[in-house]
């Protein structure tokens, strides 16, 4: 299997590319059980919201989890809320809204509870993600905060795949290049 290596900082991964439409493959970024590269991320993007004050993290579920709890211990901030994919049976009155992401080929939705909905309401936020690429989960969850009455402060995530390595409006560490789908680079 082809693969692509990321280097960030003093860490190397290979990534695998993975066909997810007919022209086009991604480097495949699983956060999710790599405990050093999360901390290493969660220093160095703690280190750029030094200047953001902030009352809360929020991300979505589930690779985005491990980065937001290693910022949040770090940041000093001892909760952070989590934007589930499907309604709980202990949410009360949760809030959701639709999402279309790069890596899902069906419509899904981000869910919030309004205990932490309550929470958040006239509150600073922080938008945490592992990669940020078409931006469909990130402008779902502004639009779902911003429904409940958070503020926006920031929004950051490790990786910037695509076109989103030319945002302006997100922190990131590194660019992530898309691959053609036919190739064999």
């Amino acid at each position: 299997m082809q693969q692509y290596q990321l280097r960030l900082g003093p860490l190397t991964r290979n990534l695998p590319l993975i066909k997810i439409a007919p022209n086009t493959r991604i480097a495949s970024f699983v956060l999710l059980g790599d405990a050093e590269l999360t901390q290493y991320a969660a220093q160095r993007l703690a280190q750029r919201l030094t200047h953001t004050p902030f009352d809360y993290l929020v991300t979505m579920e589930s690779k985005g989890i491990p980065l937001a709890q290693a910022l949040s211990q770090l940041t000093h901030h001892p909760r952070f809320i989590v934007l589930r994919k499907s309604v709980k049976p202990y949410m009360t009155h949760p809030h959701t809204i639709a999402v279309t992401a790069i890596t899902t080929h069906t419509p899904q939705q981000l869910v919030l509870d309004d205990a932490d909905a309550t929470l958040l309401r006239g509150k600073r936020v922080v938008i945490v993600d592992d990669v940020i690429s078409t931006g469909g989960s990130l402008e779902a969850a502004n639009r779902l905060l911003q429904q409940v009455g958070a503020q926006i402060v920031a929004q950051t995530a490790i990786l910037a795949e695509g076109a989103a390595g030319t945002r302006t409006d997100i922190e990131f560490l590194a660019k992530l290049p898309l691959f053609d789908g036919n190739s064999s680079e």
